[in-house]
């Protein structure tokens, strides 16, 4: 047998902007910005949705955790890529690079199975409003939450160990900001079919099913719209369904570009352009879309924001 004196990798280096390496100050400073951005609006939905009582419903329960995965998920990847903008090494050990892996996964595929339990709550506020506080009760809630955080949990476990059960010899370069499945697939000495498909299914099911039961919900939900009387009945139903399906088409439409297309030969400058995209610019737009420009919120936000100048 040829022995082959290769070193094992230890830790990773990231070399996701190093063709900006010009730009590094000024991305740092704009991304930054972006991300202070993002904590503060989170921060204010979750804060006004908890105090404010008249917003104690289903759907901004499922708002409350989808600004928490949202929090959580950038705070994974931002930091670590603000420091490396400005750092000499831009480096990663193969524990933490395991560890962001899983955190990421997790964040993410239980933040689209969570999409998917938004698109049913619209779907039984529409379709069935004589039910909706026996269908989504607090406990159905609860539950379909713990289900996507169950399954995201799930598909991150499975992926996170077949990815790093790989051998690494000495590669090390990610051509990425942050360790994603297909940069660090690229760096290991070899994987199996067997892994590859495995990785390549679930990726699938996790886009797809999600996907599947929201289109099934809105299905039902238009054909019911279009059922309605009124002109303003009509446009009312539609505009508390815009937010959501908004988001969905951003997340699951990166998504699918990264993640669907793991054997392609694609360029990974785009697909760090494209993982920018989901990873800082999305969770900045999803406050903005579902909150912010929502008229009850609004109001709530004041009685929330009038409520301490009352007293004092």
């Amino acid at each position: 047998m040829e022995c082959v004196n290769e070193t094992l990798v230890r830790e990773f280096v990231f070399l996701g902007f190093s063709s900006l390496a010009g730009l590094q100050r000024l991305l740092f400073a704009a991304f930054l910005l972006v991300y202070l951005f993002t904590l503060g609006t989170n921060a204010i939905i979750i804060s006004t949705i908890v105090l404010d009582r008249a917003l104690h419903t289903p759907m901004y329960f499922f708002l409350t955790v989808l600004s928490c995965f949202e929090t959580c998920y950038t705070f994974v990847i931002v930091p670590k890529m603000l420091v490396d903008l400005l750092a000499q090494k831009k480096t990663i050990s193969f524990l933490g690079c395991a560890v962001q892996m899983f955190c990421f996964l997790f964040l993410g595929c239980s933040h689209s199975f969570l999409l998917a339990a938004m698109g049913y709550d619209r779907y039984v506020a529409i379709c069935d409003p004589l039910r909706y506080t026996v269908l989504m009760g607090h406990g159905v809630c609860l539950g379909l939450v713990a289900a996507a955080c169950a399954c995201g949990f799930t598909v991150a476990q499975i992926i996170t160990s077949l990815v790093f059960h790989l051998p690494f010899h000495s590669s090390n370069q990610l051509h990425h900001f942050f360790c994603d499945i297909s940069p660090v697939l690229k760096v290991a000495s070899y994987h199996t079919h067997f892994s590859q498909i495995v990785i390549i299914m679930l990726c699938t099911l996790v886009l797809i099913i999600p996907l599947l039961l929201i289109l099934v919900s809105y299905i039902h939900i238009i054909s019911a719209i279009l059922q309605f009387p009124s002109t303003l009945g009509r446009y009312k139903a539609f505009s508390t369904c815009a937010s959501h399906l908004i988001i969905v088409i951003v997340h699951y439409g990166c998504a699918s570009f990264i993640y669907l297309r793991l054997k392609s030969n694609h360029s990974s400058s785009q697909d760090a352009l494209i993982s920018v995209s989901y990873t800082i610019l999305t969770p900045l737009f999803n406050p903005m879309i579902y909150s912010l420009r929502n008229k009850e919120f609004k109001s709530a936000l004041q009685r929330v924001v009038g409520r301490p100048i009352c007293l004092s």
